[in-house]
């Protein structure tokens, strides 16, 4: 009955998604700061294996942070972002996925659980974090100085919402849910952002 509602919930929101199109936000567009103060390296997750995921780690690259979920109507995009990972990786681009159980309890798995999901159903091998609070008072770090970067607008609503971060630290662009790894605006920003400074 849970994974039928679950299903139900999904299916509306996908509707919803449709019929509001993607969400896309500049940093400049929401009346957010892209410079001065703290940049993504500022920045640690927990890693899904315990260890510290810090994004000073990945200085001078292109990252597209996705929060994540496996029970997700939209989990399938873990193939679209491995595919992402694998085409720009020795551009200077990294994704990093942030599972999290802030929408719809879609990732009520332990860590382990998750990790072994992605590697063997979609051949994950990008950083995963542990599961990890995206929005709300609780929200980690990066995602409040996300939103505090690009305005409310730019605050996931649903699971896989993606930040663009560049080379600089800096925000990029948000990506909706809606938003497909193969979007042409995604990919076009991703191009667009290893060009700049490379």
């Amino acid at each position: 009955m849970h994974a039928l509602f679950t299903r139900f919930l999904t299916r509306l929101f996908s509707l919803f998604l449709m019929l509001t199109g993607p969400t896309l936000v500049t940093a400049g567009a929401a009346g957010g700061s892209a410079t001065g103060g703290p940049t993504a390296g500022a920045f640690t997750f927990e890693g899904i294996d315990g260890k510290p995921l810090a994004l000073a780690d990945f200085a001078g690259k292109v990252l597209l942070v996705v929060n994540t979920a496996s029970l997700c109507g939209f989990t399938r995009q873990y193939e679209g972002l491995q595919k992402l990972h694998e085409r720009y990786a020795d551009k200077g681009f990294a994704v990093i996925g942030v599972p999290s159980n802030d929408f719809g309890g879609q990732e009520p798995k332990a860590e382990s659980d998750i990790k072994s999901f992605c590697e063997t159903t979609f051949g994950v091998t990008f950083p995963l974090a542990a599961k990890t609070v995206v929005v709300g008072p609780k929200a980690h770090g990066f995602y409040a100085w996300a939103v505090a970067q690009l305005g409310a607008k730019a605050a996931p609503r649903w699971n896989f919402h993606k930040y663009l971060v560049g080379r600089d630290g800096r925000l990029v662009a948000s990506f909706g849910t809606s938003v497909e790894p193969d979007a042409a605006d995604l990919v076009k920003a991703i191009e667009a952002a290893l060009a700049a400074g490379a």
